[in-house]
């Protein structure tokens, strides 16, 4: 489950001192790293309860199956990323479409990103496919 894009743990923008300087096979390695200028906002397990309206144990049970990342924070409460409701909008959109259980949207979730990887990897180098993408 840790294939996954790091979403908003990333976001930020980068300045002109908080980059290396770097040449060469370094340069493309380092593209994608972002330093964050100030500290992303966490949600606590109520507030993504409310926006998402599902019940708190039940959001506690997708974290207990790897569906929705949370870290502990020090008092040892759980907390999201910013994006937490849309990954369990997500979440509740394949249960009801599918009829999938949860241990097969872990699953579903995990190709999905994937897919995504490889379409902007296709993206990035140049080619795309005649077909239009299926998501």
């Amino acid at each position: 489950m840790n294939d996954r894009p790091a979403g908003a743990a990333g976001i930020g923008r980068a300045g002109v001192g908080d980059r290396p300087v770097r040449t060469g096979a370094d340069v493309t390695a380092s593209a994608a790293a972002r330093y964050a200028l100030v500290p992303v906002p966490r949600l606590s397990l109520d507030t993504v309860a409310r926006r998402s309206g599902l019940h708190p144990d039940l959001i506690r049970r997708f974290v207990a199956l790897g569906l929705v990342d949370a870290e502990l924070d020090a008092a040892k409460h759980l907390v999201f990323d910013p994006t937490a409701p849309a990954v369990l909008a997500r979440i509740q959109r394949l249960r009801s479409g599918l009829c999938l259980n949860y241990a097969s949207i872990g699953l579903v979730l995990d190709l999905l990103d994937r897919i995504s990887l490889l379409e902007a990897a296709l993206r990035r180098a140049g080619t795309r496919s005649e077909t239009p993408p299926w998501t």
